[in-house]
């Protein structure tokens, strides 16, 4: 890396910053205008305010990064040449025999560890936040309830429904169990004060801590009801499933359930009964492709659509910074926002392909899920290689 290669480099992470600080700034102020008496009553438990302000916002400038990171990629390249051909620096470089490809060559690179980077921590970093992106301010020091989405677990014959949903702890509270199947002496319904996802002991090592004085855990993964109501007499009810796959486990003959106490096994993880559509939005690839593979739920085209989307997200968004790159060569000398303006005029040209892309695959109209998702890439990066090439040694 030579001088010139780590001067435009510091130049563009640095307008880069510039402009990833200023909306983080725009937003945590407008934000605090309406909730900072809450933030302030958060302090009441110890913390300091500081700490409550990382808490609360640290996980939004996380999401901010990843909504915005290529958008400011783009701008902060845009800018950053302007600056360079504004200064005369650009104009010196090239006349030294220097090509444009050449002089662009580490923000090129340093787009793609952006988007790299928006990539890593939009599939490890913000699924492990999700519950504290859908709370509200007041909800800082405590849990998240949400409303149930009703599902139907289509192998068990159980729609699984309730009272409230807590987040983090993964627990129903009042579960209301409709059963559609017929279970002997379970009737149609499942009425517990608790229900509480576990998975299998082997794979879960708080059951121990969860279950107090009971001496093994269950055999796949389901939910835990405790104090049921209805049936009544669950322990004298004996386990139920079908065929060789026992589905409604009681205390009639397993051991490791107490009194009163009865399992569900099924697939259908809490994360599926969130109402906010904002919990599937923050969800991992390899969780929404988990749920499209899951037998036991009903996949729609949209939530196909959206798994293909986010596969193909990061080759895309940095195809949208290759197929604007030619427009910064700026041959014929256009000032600075007429060329920020045709930029954004592409920018809006993409998100309404994408647009009508995710719109068509999520009915079902003339394109299959996947299709819609990679079409936008199979038009936008060939194009943008062939206008790449074409200013490459301009």
């Amino acid at each position: 890396m030579t001088k010139i290669d780590r001067y435009i480099l510091i130049l563009f992470l640095r307008t880069v910053m510039v402009c990833f600080l200023s909306l983080a700034g725009i937003f945590i102020v407008f934000h605090a205008f309406t909730a900072f008496e809450d933030l302030v009553n958060q302090t009441r438990s110890g913390d300091s305010l500081v700490w409550v302000l990382v808490r609360f916002y640290g996980p939004y400038l996380i999401l901010l990064f990843d909504m915005t990171g290529a958008i400011i990629t783009l701008m902060a390249f845009l800018f950053t040449v302007g600056w360079l051909r504004r200064t005369g620096e650009l104009t010196a470089t090239l006349s030294a025999g220097v090509s444009h490809g050449r002089i662009f060559r580490p923000m090129v690179i340093a787009s793609l560890v952006i988007i790299t980077g928006q990539l890593l921590s939009r599939e490890l970093v913000i699924p492990q936040f999700r519950s504290s992106l859908t709370m509200k301010a007041e909800d800082l020091n405590g849990e998240v309830e949400q409303a149930v989405r009703p599902t139907f677990d289509r192998l068990s014959g159980v729609l699984i429904e309730g009272a409230r949903l807590k987040t983090k702890a993964l627990t129903i509270e009042k579960p209301n169990f409709r059963i559609d199947s017929d279970y002997e002496g379970f009737g149609d319904m499942l009425i517990a004060e608790e229900a509480i996802w576990v998975e299998p002991e082997e794979d879960n090592a708080a059951w121990s801590g969860l279950a107090q004085g009971h001496d093994s855990g269950p055999p796949a993964a389901g939910y835990w009801l405790r104090n049921v109501k209805r049936p009544e007499g669950i322990d004298r009810i004996a386990s139920a499933g079908r065929g060789n796959e026992l589905i409604l486990l009681t205390s009639a003959d397993q051991p490791w359930l107490s009194p009163g106490e009865c399992f569900l096994v099924t697939s259908v993880h809490p994360n599926i009964l969130q109402t906010q559509d904002t919990a599937t939005r923050l969800a991992s690839v390899w969780e929404l492709s988990g749920r499209v593979r899951n037998p036991a739920v009903h996949c729609s085209l949209a939530l196909q659509t959206q798994v293909h989307e986010r596969i193909v997200r990061a080759p895309l968004d940095f195809g949208l910074v290759m197929l604007i790159l030619p427009m910064v060569v700026n041959p014929r000398g256009r000032k600075l926002f007429v060329m920020i303006g045709s930029a954004v005029g592409m920018v809006l040209g993409f998100f309404a392909l994408k647009t009508l892309a995710g719109a068509l695959g999520g009915s079902g109209t003339l394109v299959t899920p996947a299709m819609a998702a990679w079409l936008p890439l199979l038009v936008v990066c060939p194009l943008a290689f062939v206008r790449l090439r074409a200013v490459q040694n301009v």
